[in-house]
């Protein structure tokens, strides 16, 4: 919202960043596991059309102007022209050989300076992610380059005077904070109203309102793949191989088939676990491996630590973490954790991410990980904005190749992981929660030095609330999704089945969209990714937006009544079955074969 009756608020000049992606719901693998790319529609990224949206609500309240930005070949011009149907002044294509093999802070560095040649802007919004990276680091990386605060992603967002009250929508729970301005700011899906011109209602003169800049226009460099600290190396395909075993009949007939059936996938086997015991605490030496460890966050922290552990292991070299909250020696280092770093003084993200910046310019560590969270995204990002580092975000798995840090990253819905590399000294990668294995802590005690830092940021924050648990989903092994089919005051009808499976409750979009679910239980393309042993889909349709989310789940059961639901395509046993007849007797024939499960502490 826009306070329009405060006159003391000055015209806004807003800067809107834009991104052309391939319809997801379009991309599909040919026999031998590659994109095909033929014939795929191309649109403006979803998140991205909340920030056109709200870029030109603001600057109509206070009679600004609104510039939207997008780099791309010259068929990107087709975004610049949508948001100026929208109601945007004016398009600025960035287009040029040289920008192309751009990775984000190269892509963040080609932003910056055609901001600074078109600004100056008060203002400058972007989507919270791009669908067919999300990485979430452009933001970030561009506001540590042109020297401006980042809040984000919005949910809500006022104008006041020369300042900013945003709700910010976080992984498991909300802050509100405001800004001063100039700022960057991305925007969340529920932001507001998304940008969406059908073609047929554009007018024939938005050309005229473009402009080009090109590589000669901006500087001598260097751009595109020549100035990013990151490479593409090999990609694999991640199969998912299901052919759906449907049941139909009797209930009782039907619950006796799951549960053999499951019996026979491995769903209920115990998982191995992997143990630090073997992996020394090391004392001071030339090479450190750098952890940064999210206040509140212990899973995604514990993941993060003991995988540094042992890549650190792997090049002889001891594990540093920065902390913003007090923990313990025996956790740290039992963790895997041999110098802890405690950072106490402020707890706004850019703060915490100087402090880290300057350390690492004099120490030079091998890598910085970070999980891949919104706190570690904004952090990790500026900091490899003020290093020049290379950054891969949202990593699933990190390994040691010839002394180099090579990290694997999902992409267009999980088809795809991708093999990154750092050229840059310092190596960085984000983890996505839950992709690496939890290891059995090690028995050691951590050093740890206090070091105070400097609140310097223009970010006010004023409260911060929890709603969830961040790592819930990522951690459970057994998952129960509900849509629209199940209504909220139906919920405790699960409990048994809950409580028998140890499950976690999900959602779709539409769920979470009328706040019958926290938007951090939603999943599909829009909202997370999970890998459970067992993900049951209830009274939901199962569509590519929300089935991306469960690719990675070792086994989908579906039950719906609509035989012809697209959940079945997505699922290794489909019930043709109303949930409410079924859930009781599963839980009955799952409770003889399961040992109890233990209290759930998120339903």
């Amino acid at each position: 919202m826009c306070s329009e009756s405060d006159d003391n608020i000055n015209p806004l000049r807003i800067a809107v960043l834009v991104k052309q992606i391939p319809a997801l719901e379009g991309i599909s693998l040919d026999k031998n596991g590659r994109l095909v790319r033929e014939g795929v529609e191309l649109e403006m990224n979803p998140y991205c059309r909340r920030a056109v949206a709200q870029g030109v609500k603001l600057a109509r309240a206070g009679k600004g102007h609104c510039t939207v930005f997008t780099m791309g070949p010259p068929a990107a011009r087709d975004v610049l022209k949508e948001a100026l149907a929208w109601g945007a002044d004016t398009g600025v294509l960035l287009n040029d050989p040289a920008f192309a093999g751009a990775d984000t802070l190269a892509t963040a560095h080609t932003l910056a300076e055609a901001i600074r040649q078109r600004g100056p802007f008060d203002l400058i919004l972007l989507g919270r992610n791009s669908l067919d990276a999300d990485t979430g680091q452009v933001g970030p990386e561009l506001a540590e380059l042109l020297g401006l605060p980042f809040l984000g992603p919005a949910r809500k967002l006022e104008h006041t005077a020369n300042a900013l009250k945003l709700r910010c929508e976080h992984d498991d729970g909300w802050m509100e904070a405001s800004v001063s301005l100039p700022a960057v700011v991305s925007a969340a899906e529920r932001l507001c109203a998304p940008c969406k011109v059908p073609r047929e209602k554009w007018s024939s003169n938005l050309d005229d309102h473009i402009s080009t800049l090109n590589a000669a226009a901006l500087g001598k460099g260097p751009w595109g793949s020549a100035g990013s600290p990151t490479r593409v190396g090999d990609s694999r395909t991640i199969p998912v191989e299901r052919s759906p075993v449907m049941l139909n009949g009797l209930i009782d007939e039907q619950v006796k088939a799951v549960v053999h059936l499951l019996e026979a996938r491995g769903v209920f086997a115990e998982p191995s676990h992997v143990a630090l015991s073997e992996v020394p605490a090391k004392q001071a030496g030339e090479q450190t491996v750098v952890v940064l460890l999210e206040p509140g966050q212990h899973r995604p922290n514990q993941e993060c630590c003991g995988t540094a552990a042992l890549l650190a292991a792997e090049i002889g070299a001891e594990v540093t973490a920065f902390v913003a909250e007090k923990m313990s020696p025996g956790t740290l280092g039992g963790w895997g954790i041999d110098r802890a770093i405690h950072l106490h003084g402020s707890d706004v993200d850019e703060d915490i991410a100087h402090a880290v910046s300057d350390w690492a310019q004099s120490h030079q560590p091998w890598a910085i990980i970070a999980p891949s969270t919104q706190w570690g995204r904004i952090v990790a990002s500026r900091i490899a904005a003020r290093l020049q580092a290379g950054l891969t975000g949202d990593a699933i798995a990190l390994e040691v190749r010839e002394g180099r840090l090579v990290a694997w990253k999902p992409a267009f819905a999980g088809m795809l992981a991708v093999e990154i590399l750092c050229t840059s000294p310092v190596q960085m990668a984000t983890v996505r929660p839950g992709a690496l294995p939890l290891l059995q802590p090690r028995k050691a005690t951590a050093r740890i030095v206090e070091q105070r830092i400097a609140a310097d940021s223009r970010i006010s924050i004023h409260r911060r609330t929890q709603n969830d648990e961040i790592d819930a989903l990522a951690n459970a092994r057994t998952v129960i999704g509900v849509g629209m089919g199940v209504p909220p005051d139906e919920y405790d009808e699960l409990e048994e089945l809950q409580e028998v499976l140890g499950a976690e409750l999900a959602a779709t979009r539409k769920v979470t969209d009328r706040g019958w679910q926290p938007r951090s239980r939603q999943i599909g393309i829009t909202g997370r990714a999970i890998a459970p042993q067992l993900y049951l889909a209830l009274g939901l349709s199962g569509k590519f937006t929300h089935s991306a989310g469960i690719r990675n789940a070792a086994t989908v059961l579906a039950v719906n009544t609509d035989e012809e639901a697209p959940i079945f395509e997505f699922a290794d046993i489909g019930m043709v079955a109303d949930w409410r007849e079924v859930i009781g007797p599963l839980a009955e024939a799952l409770a003889e074969v399961l040992p109890p499960q233990p209290g759930l502490e998120n339903s």
